[in-house]
């Protein structure tokens, strides 16, 4: 029963629980008076008592039962508890007046254990069991005149009985509330943790579209902006130069802007697409060779296995970005891309013979330029691998990328 408390939402199952056990309890109640106002009115007043007796009696019965009836239809829709507890006390007094006058309502006492245990608390609780149980031996001592252990042990056994129920309920709904808690606990949690993937994957995302970008569209524009450049210069003396460098340019132009429908597709790199790794590596060299007036050269060590296609993108972008960092910083002469199937990993080493620098002072920069190294390595280290980069002014630059395969993975 609520009577005025804040109670939070129960499952199905307890409530309805709770409902049957409020029915119970109330149909108790109203039986038990019931049947007392019966026995009343079949036996009548005794006859040291007026007539008038009879009528005050019976008027009572029915003064509680609508009292108590009216408390419990209110109770339905969280009375407050200060009228709770007034509710409670018109309704005992009316109980003790009519345990008065006739023993027949002395009974009604059982259920009035379970009123004062609910709306009650702690101590004060207990203290009323003990009073209603002392005022229910006290009425059958004044109607029947000598105090009998049937007349004690009744009501003693009824508290006992209440509080023991009561005390049971007690847990139980102490036991439901931890359950709800718990439960609000691990949806709350389960939201949090919910919310807190999807800003990682919305993180992660961006990473790989910032990894992919780079790698592709922005090395393919660097390179277009390369060729072009050449071609201006070439313009005035050599025309045909110009126009070879031009329809290089147009070429990349068209590679990038596959590139750029993949990202909306979120298929292969179409560099790979129809191809194998090495195949794909060494069209990227000798395209490199072509617009970048230098000896690129490919080379595979081992034996070709198939790689997963993660494996395959990453080492195909590694090379990508190596060089075109070749080509836009280096001014080799030549460079070097290796390949290599070594059993229990994948290799792939790129060496050019430029001006070289000092990795350590390596730092992504405002214009963008800067990021490749630091996004090739954490696509590598995604997948299990390793990045190195060796170089010195003045004695070229090799990049060695290491990736670690599984029996499965080698397949």
């Amino acid at each position: 029963m609520r009577y005025g408390r804040g109670w939070a939402p129960e499952l199905p199952g307890v409530v309805t629980v709770l409902r049957v056990l409020r029915l119970l309890l109330h149909a108790c109640f109203l039986f038990l008076l019931g049947v007392g106002t019966v026995r009343y009115a079949l036996t009548g007043p005794a006859a040291a008592h007026p007539q008038w007796t009879h009528w005050a009696v019976g008027c009572g019965a029915v003064l509680l039962g609508a009292v108590y009836c009216a408390g419990a239809l209110a109770a339905r829709h969280d009375v407050h508890r200060t009228r709770s507890l007034v509710w409670l006390a018109v309704v005992t007094l009316l109980w003790a007046l009519l345990s008065w006058a006739a023993p027949d309502f002395v009974w009604l006492a059982f259920p009035l254990y379970f009123l004062h245990l609910h709306l009650l608390r702690g101590l004060h609780s207990v203290v009323a069991v003990v009073v209603i149980t002392a005022a229910a031996v006290l009425g059958q001592v004044l109607h029947g005149g000598a105090l009998t252990a049937g007349m004690v042990l009744g009501p003693v056994l009824g508290a006992v009985f209440a509080v023991a129920i009561a005390a049971g309920y007690t847990a139980l709904d102490r036991e439901g509330e931890r359950s709800r808690e718990l439960i609000d606990t691990i949806t709350r949690t389960r939201d949090e943790l919910a919310a807190a993937q999807r800003r990682t994957g919305v993180l992660d995302e961006r990473e790989r579209l910032a990894r992919e970008i780079h790698d592709t569209l922005a090395q393919g524009l660097s390179s277009i902006v390369l060729l072009l450049r050449t071609a201006e210069n070439a313009l005035p003396q050599d025309p045909g130069l110009a126009a070879t460098r031009v329809a290089e340019a147009r070429e990349s132009a068209s590679a990038n802007l596959a590139e750029a429908r993949r990202f909306v597709r979120d298929l292969a790199p179409p560099s790979l697409t129809g191809a194998n790794l090495p195949d794909a590596l060494r069209r990227l060299c000798e395209r490199v060779g072509r617009t970048g007036d230098l000896d690129c050269r490919f080379r595979t060590d081992g034996t070709p296995t198939e790689l997963p296609s993660g494996y395959e993108v990453a080492l195909l972008r590694a090379a990508q970005a190596s060089l075109a960092n070749v080509t836009a910083h280096a001014r080799a002469t030549t460079a070097v891309v290796t390949l290599g199937y070594l059993g229990e990993e994948v290799t792939l080493d790129v060496y050019d013979d430029g001006e070289g620098f000092v990795p350590e002072r390596l730092r992504p920069r405002e214009d963008g330029t800067g990021y490749g190294i630091a996004a090739l390595r954490e696509r590598v280290a995604a997948l299990g691998g390793d990045l190195q980069v060796e170089s010195a002014p003045g004695e070229g630059t090799a990049v060695a990328v290491r990736l670690p395969l599984t029996p499965e993975e080698s397949r």
